[in-house]
């Protein structure tokens, strides 16, 4: 882990510190890219055939530095089926993070798989993708029950929310361990409204450990847009498929992911800042 040593006013500790040592600063790594494959498994699907193998393209991207795989199990199965979870939960050498809705059928699924993570998102039929967070409050009795059911699977469970403080507080209540902050609305804005999600991430992020959650982020990030999001204090690993897959098409799967560490490990010192909140 980086270090930094800083100045601290005679008779007195640095706020930073987090050792005992007086005036050294402990900063947090940099967030982990986890590679969704689902855009893998959309190309397969739009012939039935049985390649390309999201499984394979899987394997590809960790020896290019991806530190997890996501994918998401519809309940439309337009994408990711059951048997890729299966084959991904045995073949890769990281982390499997499943991305699942409330649907019964699917969460007995991720109970059985039994994933290292399990991320609950909102989920519409007719949506192309998903468009929003999780409505934490609304699902409380829900959630109530499939929380504790996946913690028993030993699954590490994080709920998919907007950068919304109730949402938040919801989610620590309820016992989640994570949540995924929806980045999608910073990716799409420009300008000042850009800025201004931006400003809404962080103190999501801020809220969320504070109130005792670990945070991870993702949706919509692209090569440009990832670095901000990278620096914001506190998020943990980032999510990212689609702008990954289209740039395979062009560079390959192993430059493609390369540059996308690289894109989001750029704003390290603007995350460091970020440590004192």
């Amino acid at each position: 882990m980086m270090r930094i040593e800083a100045k601290v006013p005679e008779g007195g500790r640095s706020r930073y510190d987090r050792s005992g040592v007086r005036g050294r600063i402990h900063l947090p790594p940099m967030p982990k890219l986890h590679v969704n494959v689902d855009h893998i498994a959309t190309l397969r699907q739009a012939r039935r055939e049985w390649f390309p193998d999201p499984i394979a393209w899987a394997l590809e991207a960790e020896k290019a530095g991806a530190a997890g795989i996501t994918c998401h199990l519809r309940k439309d199965r337009r994408h990711i089926q059951d048997e890729d979870v299966q084959r991904l939960r045995k073949s890769i050498a990281t982390r499997l993070n499943l991305e699942t809705s409330l649907d019964r059928e699917i969460l007995e699924i991720a109970r059985r798989v039994r994933p290292h993570a399990v991320c609950i998102v909102p989920e519409a039929r007719n949506e192309v993708t998903t468009e929003g967070g999780l409505d934490v409050v609304t699902e409380r009795r829900r959630l109530a029950r499939a929380i504790p059911a996946l913690a028993d699977a030993g699954a590490e469970v994080s709920l998919f929310v907007d950068a919304d403080l109730r949402q938040i507080r919801a989610a620590a209540a309820l016992g989640a361990m994570f949540v995924e902050l929806h980045t999608g609305r910073y990716a799409n804005a420009v300008g000042a409204r850009k800025r201004r999600e931006l400003a809404r991430l962080r103190t999501a992020a801020v809220f969320a450990h504070e109130h005792g959650l670990r945070v991870n982020a993702g949706h919509g990030l692209d090569y440009l847009n990832v670095g901000a999001v990278a620096a914001l204090p506190r998020v943990e690993e980032l999510n990212i498929g689609f702008a990954i897959v289209a740039r395979a098409l062009e560079v390959g799967v192993h430059r493609a992911v390369g540059e996308m560490v690289a894109a989001a490990r750029k704003n390290s010192t603007s995350r460091h800042a970020g440590v004192t909140r």
